[in-house]
């Protein structure tokens, strides 16, 4: 399936890069093009496209007010292209309900991508009869809603403490500072700043800072030594 889309922009070389940008995506081609508000409008009408890539600043009107008109009477995605970056632009745009907003200027990955995720989009949406909450979570983006899954004997309460099952390996290290009991190294810790510590009972230990945490372990006040059987806090230099 071909997506069309209409590219709309007053200026004329802005809106020929973005047609080619668009020309040499697979599965996306070029319906048209619009300089104005009003001539949006009507070749949206016209032409009926899947897609519509839409400036602000127009000559005739703003392209938030197209926006408006467009949900108004017409069925078709919008994606904002634009060098507004007023929060209440920002703000309106999102309201009225595009896929995304693409800030001036932009390099075609930027728009590439983009143009993958709304046919990925339609590709989902098409292949459902009907929609659960997943289904529905993965169209928006939302957050999981599942619970993360604890270490046998650890309930959220404990965890949040730092506490840890009986005969598990590891424990707390330090104020602030939690272990992730009996994970191997490839898992990720679920808690912003906390050591990530791979190993077995009895076995070395690779421990690595969460990238959440913004620093390298290598480079703080502390350190840790042991084996999976025990683990304890060193202070550095």
């Amino acid at each position: 399936m071909v997506n069309r889309v209409l590219v709309v922009d007053d200026d004329f070389m802005v809106a020929k890069v973005h047609s080619g940008y668009v020309a040499r995506t697979e599965g996306f081609e070029v319906a048209g093009v619009a300089h104005t508000g009003a001539d949006a409008l009507r070749q949206v009408a016209a032409l009926k496209p899947d897609l519509v890539l839409l400036d602000v600043y127009l000559p005739d009107m703003s392209g938030i007010d197209v926006l408006k008109s467009l949900r108004a009477n017409e069925d078709v995605d919008v994606i904002v292209i634009t060098a507004a970056t007023d929060v209440e632009t920002v703000r309106s745009a999102m309201r009225g309900g595009v896929l995304h907003y693409l800030i001036k200027p932009f390099d075609y990955d930027a728009l590439r991508d983009q143009l993958a995720h709304f046919a990925s989009l339609h590709e989902r949406l098409d292949r459902l009869g009907s929609a659960g909450q997943a289904d529905v979570d993965q169209v928006f983006g939302a957050r999981p809603t599942s619970k993360p899954l604890l270490p046998k004997g650890l309930t959220p309460e404990t965890a949040a403490r730092g506490e840890r099952p009986e005969g598990a390996p590891g424990g707390v290290v330090g104020v602030g500072v939690r272990v992730v009991h009996g994970c191997r190294t490839s898992q990720r810790t679920p808690v912003p700043g906390a050591l990530r510590v791979g190993g077995t009972r009895g076995g070395p230990v690779a421990v690595r800072r969460n990238r959440a945490a913004g620093t390298d372990l290598r480079a703080g006040a502390r350190s840790l030594s042991g084996d999976g059987a025990g683990l304890k806090l060193v202070p550095g230099a």
